[in-house]
């Protein structure tokens, strides 16, 4: 079965508009778990526009599986050495961006993500790179000795029409496989709901979806804890049973 990350950083967002001790991203996490949530995903940026160092710390006893998101910089790495997250999955990062605009590009960045993931992975975290379904990008992600790639959906999630679709499906698709051959494993994540993640569930060798934008929208009008068991219950419904001899 896929593993369902919950990326909390909007309830975060949400409790930084007042400056204020609530919502607290912590009670969120505990909720998402209840749910059914596999990890929880957070985002701690430079400019800590929404997560905080404290949200780090205090999730980090309490989650079984926590993916700390960041840049591939010394300050942030260094708290991610110190905190030990389970996974550490280096991503873009841009000061007046409203959010992730794509994957990062680890063919063009090769030093700072080489030493990045090395720090990581000497601290003993998994290390992925959150990248964009091309060839090169992953093997060059593979040769940089990451653990695990999550490709960008942001793409994918944005279609308008059939051929925009079925085109970027199979870019998703032939990525997938070419990470496979590798031996990383795949996920994937941004701009992901309860509707567009059906074809991705569907497809081979996907071990991790990172949700946050759609459970915590959902989340808004039910809770936490419901948001996160229907898109549970969305992958459970259409991830493919093996057939048996």
């Amino acid at each position: 079965m896929i593993r369902l990350g919950v990326n909390i950083d909007h309830v975060a967002t949400v409790r930084q508009a007042r400056r204020a001790s609530e919502p607290d991203p912590v009670a969120a996490a505990v909720l998402a778990m209840l749910g059914g949530a596999d990890s929880i995903t957070v985002h701690l940026r430079e400019d800590r526009r929404h997560i905080q160092d404290r949200d780090v710390r205090l999730l980090r006893p309490i989650v079984p599986r926590l993916n700390l998101e960041m840049a591939a910089v010394a300050e942030i790495i260094g708290i991610a050495c110190e905190v030990k997250p389970d996974e550490a999955t280096l991503v873009p990062e841009k000061r007046q961006e409203l959010t992730t605009e794509g994957g990062l590009d680890v063919v063009g960045q090769r030093a700072a993500v080489a030493d990045a993931v090395k720090r990581l992975a000497d601290a003993g975290i998994i290390v992925s790179l959150f990248i964009d379904p091309d060839a090169l990008q992953v093997e060059t992600s593979k040769n940089l000795g990451a653990h695990a790639v999550e490709f960008c959906t942001a793409r994918y999630s944005d279609v308008h029409t059939p051929a925009q679709y079925d085109a970027e499906l199979d870019k998703l698709r032939r990525a997938s496989a070419r990470a496979n051959e590798l031996g990383l494993h795949v996920h994937m994540g941004h701009g992901l709901n309860y509707v567009n993640v059906k074809p991705i569930v569907r497809m081979p060798g996907v071990v991790e979806l990172n949700i946050g934008h759609s459970i915590i929208s959902r989340a808004v009008l039910v809770g936490i804890e419901r948001a996160v068991r229907e898109m549970k219950q969305v992958i459970t419904e259409h991830f493919p049973i093996p057939k048996t001899l």
